[in-house]
């Protein structure tokens, strides 16, 4: 999902972000090998106020985007946290659904399995921070299908739009494009890359400011079209 020019939820993420220490600049290698002027670690949504605000947005996205879901899965490990947090506040907002998450390795005893937390079932959204090469939903499909359920979405917090390696080799696509066009699934991004230049180019704060021409350049030469 791209979001649009007047996207208010998506500035305001931003801004938060940017904010809290989560979204940095500078130069950062990323997994790809690139890079990047920017670092988003959602690692550092790293206390009760600034996770609850991240689910805050997540919330908000899935209910402005009216795709439909009959619970959360968060796969192990950053996608635990993720998911319980936007259960509860979905159901504050008064959709309330139940969430499930997996361990990496099965336990032989108590409930046993991988899988943990309500029954996985219906249609199941998939909650995680960001898709780059698509690796955790995959797993998480194989999961989800297993179990007798239907994988139907992923929402993540920002979809970098930047284009997936292939063995070493840029593809045309973005994960996010693979994920959708390839394996089915719709994509909710709380923001994406195009929202972060907005920011960028109408922030009254010149230290983010500054980095503007360089995140605009990393998007010409890594971007991908249509995204």
């Amino acid at each position: 999902m791209s979001a649009g020019p007047a996207d208010l939820l998506a500035q305001e993420f931003v801004a938060f972000c940017v904010r809290a220490g989560v979204l940095r600049f500078g130069e950062f290698r990323t997994k790809a090998g690139r890079l990047s002027p920017y670092f988003f670690n959602a690692g550092l949504f790293d206390d009760g106020d600034k996770l609850g605000r991240l689910a805050g947005f997540y919330a908000r996205r899935l209910l402005q985007s009216g795709q439909e879901f009959d619970m959360l899965f968060g796969p192990a490990y950053k996608g635990i946290p993720l998911a319980a947090a936007v259960a509860i506040e979905l159901a504050r907002l008064g959709r309330n659904v139940p969430y499930a998450y997996n361990r990496k390795e099965a336990k032989d005893h108590g409930e046993g399995g991988v899988l943990v937390g309500a029954p996985v079932a219906g249609r199941v959204l998939i909650i995680d921070d960001v898709i780059s090469a698509g690796t955790s939903v995959r797993e998480s499909i194989g999961l989800i299908r297993a179990a007798g359920a239907t994988p139907v979405g992923v929402a993540i917090a920002l979809d970098r739009q930047e284009r997936a390696t292939e063995g070493g080799v840029d593809a045309p696509w973005s994960a996010v494009q693979q994920v959708s066009g390839q394996l089915g699934l719709w994509v909710s991004a709380i923001a994406t890359l195009d929202d972060l230049l907005r920011f960028l180019a109408t922030t009254d704060d010149a230290g983010p400011r500054q980095h503007a021409q360089a995140v605009q350049a990393y998007r010409a030469r890594y971007g991908v079209e249509n995204a």
